[in-house]
């Protein structure tokens, strides 16, 4: 009969009990915050490292099948103009119909999918060298300071190499 009465009234926890769940919950807490924050942080910092390594590789591409002096597509404007400014955004579809970008057949994401960077190539073509800088921008937390990504590559006349992606990646407030 006591022991009736017991299980229809429900356990309580008692403090020690109630502390140690608190403790363990509290625990788990410190160690998944900041795990998820670094990943959302490291997530959007793929879009940019991966699109500059993309418009290298196409760039280098690109150059393979064309003379030093044309060894790489004319100048392409950041596209879109602005970075997005704490935020991601989808892009028109036909922000990315110009020339440059339909050479290296870049976009940085999926059309209509959001992205936080801004993109822009560079070139400078002459006979004896050609040389390309494909960069991206953004401002992840809206500060109005950019966080820059950047590869380089050259295509000099004589060289048995051809055109070459430079070695490394420069990389300006990567978290900004």
């Amino acid at each position: 009969m006591a022991l009736e009465r017991g299980l229809q009234r429900g356990r309580r926890f008692g403090p020690l009990e109630l502390s140690t769940a608190f403790a363990l919950f509290g625990t788990l807490l410190a160690v998944t915050v900041p795990t998820l924050a670094r990943n959302v942080q490291a997530s959007r910092l793929a879009e940019p490292i991966q699109g500059v390594q993309r418009l290298g590789a196409t760039a280098v591409s690109y150059g393979r099948a064309h003379s030093v002096s044309q060894g790489f597509p004319l100048s392409a404007p950041l596209t879109p103009p602005r970075p997005p400014r704490g935020r991601c955004d989808p892009d028109p579809p036909e922000i990315w119909e110009h020339p440059t970008w339909r050479a290296l057949e870049f976009l940085p994401v999926d059309l209509g999918a959001p992205h936080c960077f801004s993109f822009a190539f560079d070139s400078a073509l002459s006979p004896a060298k050609s040389t390309f800088r494909a960069h991206a921008h953004g401002d992840l937390d809206g500060d109005g300071l950019t966080s820059s990504f950047e590869v380089t590559g050259q295509y000099v006349d004589g060289d048995p190499q051809g055109p070459v992606l430079d070695p490394g990646m420069f990389i300006d407030s990567e978290v900004e």
